[in-house]
């Protein structure tokens, strides 16, 4: 469950543990950077984590770092709570001494308020909810689905600052041109119900173009970081809050790595076990990790072949 970005465990090199139980998304955000769900065109595959080997595998990265402020962080390349024993994993990770945080990323669709108590008694600290407007149709247009209910996804987030002890943290996502008129209203509505009691209230996010991540149905213009962080300091006197964040908000911090097992170009014999996430992508494992081979869409399963390994960043492995 180490090497491959669609599921399993993620390290970066700090103290936040990426959890990433299943891939699957109900809605197709029209800048996701993942392409997911159900009007997807590069994925092949979707993934689903049993729980005790997900737990086994974060039990041993959290027991390898050898700290007790790890933040737990359940995010997917899809949306978690499609993850039908998601409560069990908060519960479980709760219960790990390494654990200090607990937080989740989610663009609020499927919670209810059961599963939000659920949740909150379970031990979650911080959910970060993706929104992009509050305007119903441009919502929907934005989501990419039309059932999509701003007004539902809108009261599920003030359910969870004003009735629960997780903390809420709004992280839209500006895409320019789009809904630009969308951000100081989603700015007043997260600091109106009571995001961020612990961590800041938001956490708006720069649109970035990504390989193989879908593109908005118009250009989006293209907006340097200098401009966006002027904007945000814009905002941050106007709305007397913090918007520029750093690491140290949510006390992240670099710490131990897991081993790397693997370096760049190093050619390696691996087995193919499986479909890979994209068109064209294989799974296959080698020394204890999955590697995703790329340009593997016609090796049989069950085949082992030699490879070249072309990225080892944060321990996700591609080969050719």
């Amino acid at each position: 469950l180490f090497g491959c970005i669609a599921f399993g465990i993620i390290d970066r090199g700090t103290n936040v543990l990426q959890v990433r139980p299943i891939s699957e998304c109900p809605i197709s955000c029209i800048f996701c950077s993942t392409d997911a769900g159900p009007y997807s065109h590069q994925r092949i595959s979707e993934y689903m984590v049993d729980l005790s080997q997900l737990l086994e595998a974060f039990e041993w990265a959290a027991s390898y770092k050898e700290i007790n402020d790890i933040e737990a962080h359940i995010d997917t390349v899809g949306e978690p709570s499609m993850y039908p024993q998601l409560v069990d994993l908060v519960k479980k990770l709760s219960e790990n001494k390494n654990v200090k945080t607990i937080s989740m990323q989610t663009n609020g669709v499927l919670l209810n308020t059961k599963l939000i108590d659920e949740l909150d008694n379970a031990g979650l600290s911080r959910i970060n909810m993706s929104i992009e407007a509050l305007d119903p149709e441009l919502a929907k247009r934005i989501a990419g689905i039309d059932s999509y209910n701003i007004e539902k996804v809108r009261k599920t987030a003030e359910y969870i600052a004003m009735k629960t002890d997780i903390d809420l943290l709004i992280a839209p996502v500006w895409l320019p041109g789009i809904n630009d008129e969308e951000i100081p209203k989603l700015i007043e509505f997260a600091l109106s119900i009571g995001a961020g009691k612990k961590w800041p209230a938001l956490g708006i996010q720069k649109f970035l173009s990504h390989k193989n991540g879908r593109k908005p149905d118009v250009n989006v213009k293209v907006m340097s970081w200098e401009k966006f962080y002027s904007q945000l300091e814009e905002w941050e006197r106007k709305f007397q809050t913090k918007l520029i964040l750093s690491p140290q908000d949510f006390g992240s911090h670099v710490c131990k790595a897991l081993p790397r097992m693997f370096k760049r170009n190093e050619k390696v014999k691996v087995k193919v076990i499986g479909p890979g996430w994209m068109k064209g992508e294989k799974l296959a494992i080698a020394r204890d990790r999955v590697l995703t081979s790329v340009d593997a869409g016609t090796i049989p399963v069950g085949k082992e072949l030699p490879v070249r390994i072309e990225r080892v960043v944060d321990g996700i492995y591609m080969a050719r």
